[in-house]
């Protein structure tokens, strides 16, 4: 089947992408609101976008004629933290997906403990495996979406999840979920080794 971009509908476009580009990694983000309570929501348009500088990617789409408060929030703001889900997280994540009136406090909605971050305004959930803390290197506009780059600037990794050497991630503890489609998820546990071949193998296998 082919599927012409130009013309499909936007709920079309949406449903082949998110089938069909995953497993996505899973940000929990967290701002501040103008009235100082805490703001928190899931985005599955996530991903690292670049070591040097160190960049992350959101895409936050719009509610009709009102932009999400997270997005709001990190406009208005310029920073916002980004925590990696994992399964300890995840129902504290579903909540805060929750379709709740603008201004209600997600954190506290699902009961988590948060504690202040470094370097930004916005909360960090205590125990949580892995949080960056970001600030606003841009924002890409669209009519109904914004596309938000951020700088990382401290991350928050907890020692457990890190090898002895504190170098590396250990696979045993910090198994992050990720987003497929609808409500499935998948996690990491099925973690498996691939290695590249030798290029002169490659070469000779060509060669016949």
């Amino acid at each position: 089947m082919q599927f012409d971009f130009t013309t499909l509908p936007a709920r079309d476009r949406y449903r082949l992408l998110t089938n069909f580009v995953g497993p996505r990694p899973i940000a929990l983000v967290t701002t501040v609101n103008p009235d100082g309570t805490h703001n928190a929501a899931p985005m599955s348009f996530f991903n690292v976008m670049s070591s040097e500088p160190p960049l992350l990617v959101l895409g936050i789409a719009s509610k009709p004629e009102q932009e999400k408060d997270t997005a709001a929030n990190i406009r208005r703001a310029g920073e916002f933290a980004i925590h990696m889900v994992d399964r300890a997280l995840s129902e504290a994540m579903l909540v805060a997906g929750l379709a709740v009136p603008s201004g209600v406090d997600e954190l506290a909605l699902a009961g988590v403990e948060t504690e202040p971050c470094t370097a930004i305004a916005a909360p960090r959930i205590t125990g949580a495996s892995c949080v960056f803390e970001c600030r606003t290197e841009r924002l890409l506009d669209w009519p109904n979406r914004v596309l938000v780059i951020g700088e990382v600037v401290q991350m928050h990794v907890r020692r457990d999840c890190l090898d002895d050497a504190g170098r590396y991630v250990n696979p045993e503890v910090y198994q992050p979920i990720a987003r497929l489609h609808g409500d499935n998820y998948v996690g990491s546990e099925d973690q498996f080794v691939l290695t590249a071949p030798p290029l002169e193998d490659v070469f000779k296998g060509e060669g016949g």
